[in-house]
């Protein structure tokens, strides 16, 4: 058995205002900075054995604060990315609703393509590392694409550096917090 903590990143200027980021790659802010070190508190005591993040900014510079306590080194993975949004990044829900009032959904990835991604790439970590604890920081999309794949629906987006833990066993995966 493999568990995987996923941690979204913490806070950017981006999150705050409410600007779609997908593949943008805005540094934290302070809230962001702090928002890090205190999951490197939280998970302070953990047996984590690895520590894997996106290679966006805003995931990596989390994964650094956090690694740094815990004397791990950090593998970046792009596939960890958060989904492509195409033209919405770096717009507002409202700029998007009037620069594109006829689309319903973004013109970047598909769903299907995300999910399979964020899936595949997130049992290639479970698989190497059989028997551990895993830290992934990465995007509260990626969450929700295993959320969707575990138990059909996402839950809701994780707030800024929580967690959420998954059970990786025997082709099964489970979450389990």
């Amino acid at each position: 058995m493999t568990t995987l903590i996923l941690a979204r990143h913490g806070e950017t200027d981006l999150n705050r205002d409410g600007i779609w980021q997908g593949h943008g790659d805005p540094p934290l802010n302070d809230l962001g900075r702090r928002q890090a070190a205190e999951l490197a508190e939280r998970l302070a005591a953990a047996e984590i054995a690895a520590v894997y993040s996106s290679d966006l900014r805003r995931a990596y510079e989390t994964a650094e604060i956090v690694a740094a306590v815990k004397g791990l080194d950090i593998t970046a993975e792009p596939d960890l990315r958060e989904m492509d949004v195409g033209t919405w990044s770096g717009l507002t829900s409202e700029a998007i609703a009037t620069r594109f009032p006829e689309m319903t959904h973004h013109d970047g990835e598909e769903r299907e393509a995300f999910d399979a991604r964020a899936v595949g790439v997130l049992r290639r970590i479970a698989g190497a590392h059989e028997g551990s604890h895993v830290l992934v920081v990465t995007h509260g999309g990626v969450v929700r694409a295993l959320d969707r794949h575990v138990i059909g629906e996402p839950r809701a987006v994780l707030a800024n550096c929580e967690t959420a833990s998954f059970r990786f066993e025997d082709g099964t995966v489970a979450r389990i917090d």
